[in-house]
């Protein structure tokens, strides 16, 4: 494989697993019923089987091609969600409405590409905002110095994430304008595990410490190691949103064994906190090409561990998520946990790419 192979193309070509739950092979953090118990608030095994929000299909369009990535939160008596958006040139930002949680509105692309930007020439993805980060909490935004914080990545050059991304900060007054900052994290400046680029941040505060959560990519690995790449997950740390430091433990949450469902990537960080129990929700990316959302728990910002077990697989074939079922969100609202996800299904290029849900309760 080249350089010029995207992630979406790579995961394209892994092949075809069942779509039956497995379980990991590697965790010792469940190994008895009441640890099991502390995974329970966390799950949401009802699938709504649609897609609440998909491509627009409306030429020239920012997300004409495919939605993906949803970032769910509570805002001004309303539910919104901020998805990434793809038009056949590179990601832009939308936003979205709902009073339910199922019946979404678009409202419009809040965050543009920008042809005078080294950045964001071609590619801008608001991927998170500063939130209320409890899991049983409605996810109302977070205001720091009277603004909301948002932070995004973008790749260099066109294309379906081509090129190795750099992760910024965003501040806006309403959610719809936004000053983009210059990039705090290159993946040039960090170890080999995220010299290919950075993915999706996602922002956490505690005791004002801004820890900022986001998955990297190696860059691309020899035949004899599998081709492509492998995506982990890592955390920085800020106490003024200018000067950031990247964990020493990095990464955090790391590829599992061969034959695991998250043996090439697991990424896509979602990061909550229920009492004292921090947990992480992610997706992991097989040998075989598909995708699944998972669970690692800890009991504070910097070591997490695996639950053992699939908390949103693939569907069967013909259903809205065939493909892949990856890239958390999670809200609360009336006694409920909602999981919001990417589904992919089809064959690519002809895949369709949205936004669907799961809950803690059936429907």
């Amino acid at each position: 494989m080249t350089d010029k192979i995207t992630r979406r193309r790579f995961t394209s070509g892994l092949g075809i697993a069942a779509a039956g739950t497995q379980l990991m092979q590697s965790s010792e953090l469940f190994a008895d019923r009441s640890q099991d118990a502390q995974a329970a608030p966390f799950r949401t095994p009802y699938k709504y089987g649609k897609l609440v929000l998909g491509p627009s299909g409306i030429a020239g369009s920012f997300d004409e091609k495919s939605v993906d990535d949803p970032f769910v939160f509570s805002h001004d008596g309303k539910f919104q969600m901020l998805y990434i958006a793809f038009d056949g040139i590179g990601y832009q930002t939308g936003l979205a409405r709902s009073n339910d949680l199922i019946h979404w509105e678009r409202v419009t692309c809040v965050a543009r590409r920008d042809p005078n930007s080294r950045y964001t020439k071609y590619n801008v993805a608001l991927a998170c905002l500063l939130r209320d980060d409890g899991l049983t909490s409605p996810g109302k935004l977070k205001k720091v110095n009277g603004l909301y914080l948002g932070a995004w990545n973008a790749y260099p050059s066109a294309g379906y994430e081509e090129g190795a991304a750099v992760i910024g900060l965003g501040w806006s007054d309403d959610l719809l304008h936004w000053e983009l900052t210059e990039p705090i994290l290159f993946p040039a400046d960090g170890a080999s595990w995220e010299h290919g680029g950075l993915y999706r941040p996602n922002l956490v505060e505690e005791n004002g410490v801004y820890y900022l959560y986001y998955n990297a990519k190696t860059d691309t690995l020899p035949q004899s190691e599998g081709g492509g790449w492998r995506e982990q997950t890592g955390v920085a740390t800020s106490r003024d949103l200018k000067h950031w430091t990247r964990y020493a433990g990095n990464p955090i949450l790391r590829n599992g064994d061969h034959d695991s469902r998250d043996a090439h990537f697991a990424s896509n960080p979602f990061v909550v906190r229920n009492g004292r129990e921090w947990g992480m929700y992610y997706f992991g990316l097989d040998f075989k090409g598909k995708a699944c959302e998972m669970l690692a728990l800890g009991r504070g910002p910097f070591h997490f561990e695996k639950v053992n077990e699939v908390l949103i697989d693939v569907g069967a074939p013909g259903t809205v998520d065939e493909d892949y079922a990856h890239k958390p969100s999670v809200i609360f609202h009336d006694g409920m946990l909602y999981h919001f996800y990417c589904a992919v299904s089809g064959k690519y290029p002809n895949d369709v790419r949205g936004v669907s849900v799961a809950r803690s309760k059936p429907w």
